[in-house]
């Protein structure tokens, strides 16, 4: 058999990896090396050279883009169809799991999952339900208690706490919210993982049914795994399976959402795997690489590994200080249209940031410029407010007890059924043990509702079973057409926004029926015996759980570094990089939060391909208040050798990171008060160039802004 193919292409280390022999691979991935081949290539290896049946093959990953594209190149590389393989997230495959033991973990045929907003809102119901102050007991707040114990495995009866402690009251709200999904149907994202631990932990004959059903079992971003997700691999494993491993511990980057940097460790302790480097790099310039390897080497307890590249050594590293935000974000537009008059593209360029707060200063530039853009990140389609009011109707056709779809949409469009209502409807469904739709027609009955409220609410519950009636024979995309019809959210829209934005909702609602028509149910769906409803519900529900953007126009992208994980663009511009801001003021107080600082610093500089710029102000209004900061520790972690500053002066050495003199030309530094023959007194904002060709910014009392040639200006210090 000819399986050259599947060895074209790959570099000595890949090669290796696709290749190895029968035995747990821990595969360390760095940045740009071409991970993602090794591991399509892997499988392909398995099932066309070992013989390894496609259906004990499991391949987990963090998107559900990222497992179709695996999915699709594995299925091109061997010419099969896809569909039966089990490539997907941790989430979507515990759903598939749950699907097909629904009754065996307590869960009805008909679950739905919450995303997260939804679960936001359960969470505030239960909140009000107990008449607790939300200010002692933030929603936000209490939905991130839940979700981190449920990712550490515990359930309300295991964490520890003393009665009538502020702990205990959060163990009874993560109690009555858990009840309430029991009651519903309803699992959130963490619950899905958990369910699924316990399945496979405590019922012995399913877990030696999947130990024996997957042979081999493949990770991706492995440095992205909670603890939750590896304590499923391991009950995956058992003693006989073999795991392949890729990950990248110097881009864990996730601490502060679960992920456990230290599970790369566990796996190379649990299962003593052989360890495969990928360093060559095909991204960036040699010059970019061996400064982001100087950085990372900071960081202790590293399995270690150093990027390289056959590649040009590239252009050095460029290093702005600006005297403040302003100024930085007017210097790095400025680079930007030189990029683009040069014949360069606009969506060639990325400006990444620490906090999003960051992005408005340069969003005011390029539109002053009439250079298009775009803040990644925004809200997905799955996720705005006209698409899951759609989905809510949608969800309560399917399933009536659904009270979260049920509260979401009672009064949307508005109908007159205020707060005081729903309280009531809450309070007899509690009392009662039903669903917020079994207790509204049981108020009804009984007269339990202010008249104006029972006949509105009487409307509502019509309007669902005429939609449950009509749409019985239906297809999806004619069910969903006649909910957006229906329930008249259109025109609700319209009588409450602005022309432009009600439009956009429109049109949306329109692409929400189009979405729909198009949809194909899942090969694992259809064979887990769903309607195409129920796939449809959890596949949204599924991909508003993800942050990841859609596709963008030719346009300079705008992002925090946590976005840009997995990105890359011909010129890249880490902004605020100064003490405080990045690394951020709290993890500069922790050890172990200082090194993901670092962690992420990389992620940063190796997104960049051509050219690296790195800028800092001096000041920066923060809350209305102009707070001075010192440049960033992780520019004085780049050699020199690699670094040309654009403005003379300040190069801080490891040994002062953070401190040291302002930037000075000609005996002249930032901020200095002088004065000029003509324009009068000013201060000096921007220094540029060496020599006597440097040239100097001064913002005059009188005159204005003016930029003058040093050697030229007479310029006289003031005392």
């Amino acid at each position: 058999m000819d399986v050259s193919h599947l060895l074209d292409d790959l570099n000595d280390a890949q090669r290796q990896a696709v290749t190895a022999e029968d035995g747990h691979l821990l595969v360390l991935a760095g940045a740009g090396s071409g991970k993602t081949r090794v591991l399509v290539h892997r499988i392909a290896w398995l099932i066309q050279v070992h013989h390894v049946s496609p259906m004990s093959l499991l391949a987990v990953t963090f998107t559900n883009k990222a497992a179709g594209e695996m999915r699709g190149r594995v299925g091109r590389l061997l010419n099969l169809r896809p569909d039966g393989l089990w490539i997907g997230t941790f989430h979507g495959i515990c759903h598939r799991l749950l699907r097909m033991h629904a009754a065996e973990v307590g869960l009805p045929d008909t679950f739905q999952i919450l995303d997260s907003e939804d679960q936001y809102r359960l969470v505030r119901r239960v909140i009000r339900d107990m008449e607790l102050d939300e200010g002692e007991h933030p929603p936000r707040q209490v939905q991130g208690f839940i979700n981190s114990h449920k990712e550490e495995g515990r359930r309300p009866k295991q964490i520890e706490h003393f009665d009538r402690s502020f702990q205990a009251r959060q163990v009874e709200i993560y109690q009555r919210y858990q009840d309430y999904c029991e009651r519903s149907g309803l699992v959130d994202f963490a619950e899905l993982l958990l369910r699924t631990v316990e399945l496979l932990r405590d019922r012995p004959d399913r877990r030696a049914h999947y130990q024996d059903r997957f042979g081999h079992i493949l990770i991706d971003e492995f440095q992205d795994t909670n603890t939750l997700q590896y304590a499923l691999v391991r009950l995956l494993a058992g003693e006989k399976n073999r795991l392949f491993v890729v990950g990248d511990d110097d881009q864990s980057i996730y601490g502060w959402r679960g992920a456990r940097v230290e599970n790369v460790a566990h796996f190379n302790r649990d299962f003593q795997p052989e360890i495969i480097r990928l360093e060559q790099n095909y991204r960036s310039t040699r010059t970019i690489l061996e400064a982001a390897n100087r950085v990372i080497d900071h960081n202790d307890d590293r399995m270690g590994k150093n990027l390289w590249t056959e590649g040009e050594q590239g252009e050095p590293i460029r290093l702005f200080g600006a005297y403040n935000a302003e100024e930085e974000a007017e210097f790095v537009i400025a680079r930007i249209q030189d990029w683009i008059n040069q014949g360069g593209r606009p969506s060639d360029a990325a400006v990444l940031y620490r906090s999003n707060a960051q992005s408005r200063l340069f969003e005011q530039v390029l539109l002053r410029e009439d250079i298009p853009y775009r803040v990644y990140g925004g809200l997905r389609f799955f996720e705005r407010a006209e698409i899951k009011d759609a989905m809510a109707y949608l969800r309560l056709i399917h399933n009536p007890h659904d009270d979260t779809a049920f509260e979401r949409v009672i009064n949307v469009p508005a109908r007159g059924i205020g707060e005081q209502t729903v309280a009531r409807i809450r309070e007899h469904a509690r009392a009662h043990g039903q669903s917020l739709g079994q207790a509204t027609t049981e108020l009804i009955a009984q007269g339990g509702l202010p008249p104006r409220a029972a006949r509105s609410a009487a409307v509502f519950l019509q309007l669902i079973e005429q939609l449950v009636k009509a749409t019985e024979s239906a297809s999806l995309a004619e069910t969903v057409s006649a909910v957006v019809r229906q329930s008249e959210l259109v025109a609700w829209y319209q009588g409450r926004e602005p022309a432009d934005r009600a439009e956009a909702r429109e049109e949306n609602l329109a692409e929400l029926v189009r979405a729909a028509d198009s949809f194909h149910q899942p090969f694992e769906d259809e064979q887990a015996g769903l309607s195409v409803m129920a796939s449809f519900l959890s596949q949204a529900a599924l991909e508003a759980g993800e942050h990841q953007a859609e596709r963008w126009e030719d346009c300079v992208q705008l992002m925090t570094l946590h976005s840009a994980k997995g990105l890359e663009f011909p010129l890249v511009f880490l902004a605020g990089m100064e003490e405080g801001l990045f690394p951020h003021q709290k993890s500069i107080e922790e050890p172990g939060r200082l090194a993901e600082e670092r962690r992420l610093c990389y992620v940063g500089m190796t997104r960049a391909m051509q050219r690296l710029y790195v800028t800092h102000a001096e000041s920066r209004q923060t809350y209305g208040q102009t707070n001075f900061s010192r440049p960033s520790r992780f520019i004085a972690e780049i050699p020199d050798s690699l670094v040309e500053s654009i403005r003379p002066g300040f190069r801080a050495s490891p040994a002062t990171a953070g401190g040291g003199p302002r930037p000075e030309s000609g005996g002249l530094r930032l901020g200095a008060p002088v004065r000029h023959a003509k324009f009068g007194f000013g201060t000096v904002v921007s220094l540029e160039g060496q020599g006597p060709n440097a040239r100097i910014q001064v913002n005059f009392e009188s005159a204005g802004s003016k930029w003058l040639v040093l050697a030229y200006a007479n310029l006289e210090l003031v005392a």
